[in-house]
């Protein structure tokens, strides 16, 4: 505990930025905390309130699970093999691992929860002595499950492979905000009555089956108590065994994780195999597999692609399933994926000299921004076609189909033309350690790029718009709607090969200046 305690405290000394960081979301905690803290308490006395406490305290505990598989970094204690040079034994360390992962903000805002849970729940003294037990073995569960799963993983958290899972954090976010509000609108609407089925079930699921263990006291119901908080106690005696073997082979086996490096297959000639063979040949289809091989295996590509994937899809189809949404929200998936063209030579860093010595003419650039534009069109423009196709089955307005994908192509050429010449124009340097997606000092040059881009796409999209509307509010326009789909597509295909011309004799004759731009970091 002293450890993480130093841990903590010399960590907040290395910058005043890092303790401000660290206050401001502390203070943001408490303050949440609270909040859940007076509606839990609120919860007191209605006959459904184990409805929420119960799934509540399951939710936590996989949230706990989870966490660490996402952030891996996030507390530096999670790694024991730091302590391997160590004279310390499995079963201390467990010990002292578990009472150390008590301190944080995490352990506080679950305490805080599991105790309103408590307060709404209990109804008696024996209910309330059941509480105390509950909340202290719920929280237990819940730090022993999550420094088990760390240790299970600890080589797959530790490696690239590990650093990739981390990416997925957004997605997880992102789709767990938008499942938490279309649950909130369906209790709105339907009650609390409804979760009955699911807190029957998870009430004996550890660790809420702790809190259903003070439902069941609250009710004279002693002995299914005991049995749930057995069931609880039996889960954290499992957890703690299950890591104390695990922190034992991991403390004692080798690391194997790195014998061997994985190289792309080949065949006999030398050339990739696979997929990346239907590639066309040239230069166009090596800047192609370069492009995409920086999105499966670069970081920061591959979280921005996650990113604009995932909220490209989840905003329309959200909206189209709780009924509130419109066809054309399903263009925000053409939007979303045409940012990725912006800044193309930022994500190449400092090896982009390796790009600048093979262009000697505008038609190297010519080519080189095609190849890049053709890799992000072999992953958006189906995944805009898809995603359109999915909400309009959703709202069941097939005959907007033609034009709201008319549009989303149009949207999507004037994207991949202004993002050529943006990036010729405005490159900036994307750092390749921590969270910044900008180096210092560049980040007038990334809203210039990016918002500025977007600004000129919808204006550039101003002739598809205009007749879009006028078609559907003309009586005659149903008839001809069919049309903005070989329409758009042409002009958004018009847009991205003048927009492509435009930008690559600028990148011809700025080689230099984007090279320097983009190795800042």
């Amino acid at each position: 505990m002293r450890l993480k305690l130093a841990l903590l405290r010399n960590g907040l000394r290395q910058s005043a930025g890092r303790r401000a960081a660290y206050l401001a979301s502390l203070v943001l905690l408490l303050l949440f905390a609270a909040l859940q803290l007076v509606g839990l308490i609120a919860l007191r006395g209605d006959p459904h309130a184990v409805n929420v406490t119960v799934p509540l305290t399951a939710v936590l505990g996989l949230g706990w699970a989870v966490m660490p598989l996402f952030f891996p970094g996030g507390d530096e204690t999670l790694d024991p093999t730091r302590l391997v040079m160590l004279p310390l034994r499995p079963r201390p360390l467990v010990r002292a691992l578990l009472l150390a992962s008590l301190v944080g903000i995490g352990p506080l805002f679950a305490l805080c929860l599991l105790a309103g849970s408590v307060v709404a729940t209990a109804h008696g003294p024996a209910a309330y002595v059941t509480g105390v037990v509950a909340a202290v073995l719920a929280l237990l569960v819940c730090v022993a499950l999550a420094r088990a799963v760390a240790t299970a993983n600890l080589r797959l958290l530790t490696s690239r492979r590990g650093r990739d899972l981390a990416v997925l954090s957004g997605l997880v976010i992102a789709i767990g905000a938008q499942l938490v509000n279309f649950g909130a609108q369906k209790l709105g609407s339907s009650g609390l009555a409804t979760l009955d089925p699911a807190a029957d079930v998870l009430r004996w699921v550890p660790p809420a089956s702790a809190l259903g263990a003070v439902d069941s006291v609250s009710e004279g119901s002693y002995a299914a108590g005991a049995a749930q908080l057995a069931l609880s106690g039996l889960a954290l005696a499992a957890l703690l065994a299950h890591w104390q073997r695990g922190l034992t082979r991991l403390m004692t086996s080798p690391d194997g994780s790195t014998l061997q490096a994985a190289e792309p297959v080949r065949d006999g000639a030398g050339r990739s195999s696979g997929a990346v063979r239907l590639l066309p040949a040239g230069r166009t289809g090596t800047v192609m597999e370069r492009s995409l091989r920086y999105v499966w295996r670069d970081p920061k590509t591959k979280a921005a692609w996650v990113t604009s994937l995932a909220i490209g899809l989840i905003v329309p189809v959200f909206n189209a399933v709780q009924g509130t949404g419109s066809v054309y929200f399903a263009c925000f998936a053409a939007g979303m994926l045409g940012i990725q063209m912006y800044n193309q030579f930022g994500q190449d860093t400092s090896a982009f000299w390796m790009v600048a010595t093979t262009i000697s003419s505008t038609r190297d650039a010519y080519v080189e921004l095609r190849g890049r534009a053709l890799a992000l069109l072999l992953i958006t423009l189906p995944y805009a076609t898809l995603v359109t196709v999915l909400t309009t089955a959703l709202l069941g307005d097939w005959a907007a189909l033609p034009e709201v994908l008319g549009l989303s192509f149009a949207l999507l050429g004037a994207m991949l033309a202004t993002g050529a010449w943006s990036s010729a124009r405005f490159p900036y340097s994307i750092p390749q350690d921590g969270y910044k997606n900008v180096a210092p000092g560049q980040a007038g040059l990334a809203w210039i790029s990016i918002f500025g881009g977007m600004v000129s796409a919808a204006l550039l999209c101003a002739p598809v718009i205009a007749l879009t509307i006028y078609f559907d509010t003309t009586a005659t326009g149903e008839t001809w709607s069919w049309l903005l789909l070989p329409l758009g597509t042409l002009y958004g295909t018009a847009l991205t090969l003048a927009g492509l011309h435009l930008a690559a004799p600028r990148t011809a004759t700025r080689l230099p200046e984007i090279l320097t731009a983009v190795s800042k970091a």
